[in-house]
């Protein structure tokens, strides 16, 4: 690819696997800092429902030997290593005998249903919103009017997600208060499956637009300002070339590069979810996966959830920092 050398991509790549390493390690040793323990916590639960349990020191040991909590950290550490090498995430110790895998995969398509829709329209939206105000040959009327499209941004998407539920489950009765209905449809691309995850990620997808949406527009605002005076823009505009295609060819695709690197970072995040949106929604995505990990000290599913975070993280800014040169051909990584 033009721009582009050998070397570069061989360097990009190994920081790559040296993020992820670093990455899982952290997430190996945060966990493990935080107080409580995982077997102890499951037998509570259990004993919370069942009332009392016969035996309990004998159950904890056994059930610690069983995840082998009581290995040295070491030999607990090159376990876990080797497990996400060949992408084991081992067993939830609260969802025992569900396996971290299993878990993640029911999870991510409610997440990635939710997610990609609401980053994908705010993007679109609050960029093209930024650009119109940054734009000098923007209508005064339409420039008056565009800043109360942002008028939700200083409210907090969970904030949100309340006045919906509100207005919309409660209220209108549109849709169910209670989370998700799909719980039962088998998982699969089938089209009840789709519109299913489609439906119930309308309300939680709404509220983190509305709330979105207003950083999109001010960092797009502030970029077409900045490249107002440029000598491509003069020279456009000197050789008579129609408004749209100087707005559209020259202004805007200048300065949405910095827009672009952050919607690598927000789609490379959209696997770890929204935790707040999903709980409130009682979305069953990997942010209401992950807050049940980290309630009930499920080592094993924080882990999970946070390193398929980090090498989705880490994949995508890898991903646009090769194609740079691409979306830019000013962008070069030659030696000149």
């Amino acid at each position: 690819m033009r721009g582009l050398t050998r070397g570069y991509v061989i360097r990009r790549i190994g920081m790559f696997f040296l993020t992820i390493w670093l990455g899982a390690t952290i997430i190996y040793i945060i966990p493990r800092l935080m107080p409580g323990d995982p077997v102890s916590a499951m037998i509570s639960r259990m004993m919370a429902q069942a009332g009392r349990i016969e035996n309990t020191e004998q159950i904890i040991a056994a059930w610690r030997e069983k995840f082998g909590l009581d290995d040295p950290p070491l030999t607990q550490y090159l376990r876990y290593m080797g497990n996400l090498l060949t992408f084991d995430l081992d067993y939830s110790l609260s969802s025992f005998p569900a396996r971290v895998n299993e878990l993640i995969a029911r999870s991510i398509p409610w997440t990635l249903g939710l997610l990609t829709m609401a980053t994908i329209i705010s993007f679109v939206a609050g960029n093209a919103i930024g650009a119109l105000m940054g734009w000098r040959n923007t209508p005064k009327t339409l420039k008056a009017i565009l800043p109360f499209s942002l008028t939700f941004t200083s409210v907090p998407f969970f904030m949100l997600g309340m006045l919906l539920i509100y207005i919309f489950a409660y209220g209108l009765r549109w849709f169910s208060p209670g989370g998700s209905a799909a719980r039962g449809i088998p998982q699969g691309l089938t089209w009840d499956y789709i519109m299913t995850v489609i439906h119930h990620g309308m309300l939680p997808a709404f509220a983190i637009v509305l709330a979105s949406m207003g950083g999109w527009a001010l960092g797009m605002r502030g970029m077409m300002i900045t490249s107002a005076g440029e000598d491509y823009l003069i020279l456009a505009q000197a050789k008579g070339l129609r408004l749209g295609r100087i707005f559209w060819r020259y202004s805007v695709r200048n300065a949405i590069l910095p827009q672009v690197t952050a919607l690598a970072l927000s789609m490379g995040s959209i696997v770890a979810g929204s935790i707040l949106v999903e709980y409130l929604f009682s979305y069953p995505g990997t942010g209401y996966l992950l807050y049940l990990g980290i309630v009930n000290s499920d080592f094993t599913l924080i882990q999970g959830v946070v390193f398929v975070l980090i090498v989705a993280t880490s994949f995508a800014v890898l991903l646009i920092d090769l194609l740079y040169p691409l979306i830019d051909p000013r962008i070069t990584y030659q030696k000149r």
